[in-house]
C-alpha cells in the first residue's frame, strides 16, 4: 500500500528558478518526481547507521531506495 504526503514548502528563489528552468528542459520530469528523488536520496544519504539496524530500519531503508530508483527510472 503505498501512502502519499503532501508537502508545502518554501524554498529560496534560486532554488525555485533552477527547479522551472530543469522542468523546462527535462519535460519528462515533473515536481512531484524531481521532489521525490530529492527527498529519498537526501534520507538515504543521510539516514541512521544501518550498521546492526532492526528489520523495520531495514525495510524502511529498502523501500527509500526503491522510491529514489522508481523516480531516475521512471519514463
Amino acid at each position: 500500500m503505498s501512502n502519499n504526503v503532501s508537502i508545502l514548502a518554501e524554498i529560496p528563489e534560486e532554488l525555485h528558478e533552477t527547479l522551472k528552468h530543469y522542468l523546462d528542459s527535462h519535460p519528462d520530469w515533473d515536481q512531484d518526481r524531481v521532489f521525490a528523488a530529492a527527498l529519498s536520496l537526501f534520507l538515504l544519504q543521510n539516514g541512521s547507521d544501518r550498521q546492526g539496524v532492526s528489520p523495520n530500519a531495514s525495510h524502511s531503508y529498502r523501500s527509500t531506495a526503491k522510491v529514489y530508483l522508481n523516480a531516475l527510472f521512471q519514463h
